[in-house]
């Protein structure tokens, strides 16, 4: 029952992948030119690129349609596991909000607190620390949400209201987040960097996951939607052919 889901994971981040490719391509490849070209008239490098700006533009859709097809491998694992546990009555509807689930959690969340820097800015000497902290704050905030999700459905079961509800989990969620934030460490300084051009380069980073979920969700459900169409048109037939054997 697995493998279904996985391959139709892996299919549909790799057409999210290529999506989300072509925003970064015409959103933050011009603004990440900018921030380089900046670098190089400040510091005056001359350092050899192992590859050229060229080749680094074609390779960004490589990376985001190999990414995609690992992060939808991932979805359709997590979809499989999930799926009889949502409250949701549609391929359709179960797929988005799981996305929405995790974008909210694996994006969302890191990106109040780390959001996207070019390369340029921040120290070189402190890249393994924030590294480190970024991801530490993905897994802890993914936590967080998978325990709202568990609390409301605990209290859904115990016959909780739903505004009640809601509220409950989203402050307790809120808490849990700002602990985080208190406790992990503060994000870099970006200098003197210009600040228009840094801000553009994380919506457009923010930008770029946001289109790779929202196609993963979007597509998963859509070709949920179609693999249950088809079992329902195939069972009648099947019945037909049983009733009408001898």
């Amino acid at each position: 029952m697995i493998t279904p889901y996985l391959r139709r994971g892996m299919a549909a981040g790799l057409l999210a992948g290529l999506l989300a490719g072509l925003f970064a391509f015409f959103t933050g490849e011009p603004l990440l030119d900018r921030a380089i070209g900046l670098e190089e008239s400040t510091a005056h490098s001359s350092d050899e690129e192992v590859f050229s700006r060229a080749t680094q533009k074609v390779g960004l859709f490589f990376a985001t349609g190999l990414s995609g097809v690992f992060v939808g491998g991932l979805f359709g694992l997590m979809y499989a596991y999930f799926r009889g546990r949502m409250a949701a009555g549609s391929e359709w509807t179960r797929s988005v909000s799981l996305t929405a689930v995790i974008f909210a959690g694996a994006v969302l969340i890191p990106f109040l607190k780390y959001p996207a820097n070019p390369p340029t800015v921040g120290d070189p000497a402190t890249i393994g620390t924030r590294t480190a902290a970024y991801l530490a704050l993905v897994g802890l905030s993914l936590l967080a949400v998978l325990a709202a999700w568990h609390a409301s459905r605990y209290l859904r079961e115990r016959g909780v209201s739903a505004p009640v509800r809601q509220v409950t989990v989203g402050l307790g969620l809120i808490i849990a987040v700002t602990g985080l934030f208190m406790g992990l460490p503060a994000a870099a300084d970006p200098g003197e960097f210009p600040a228009g051009l840094l801000w553009s380069f994380r919506l457009s980073s923010l930008g770029t996951q946001t289109v790779l979920w929202a196609s993963l969700g979007a597509i998963f459900g859509l070709l949920g939607e179609r693999a249950e169409a088809r079992k329902t048109h195939g069972t009648p037939a099947a019945g037909l052919a049983e009733s009408g054997s001898p």
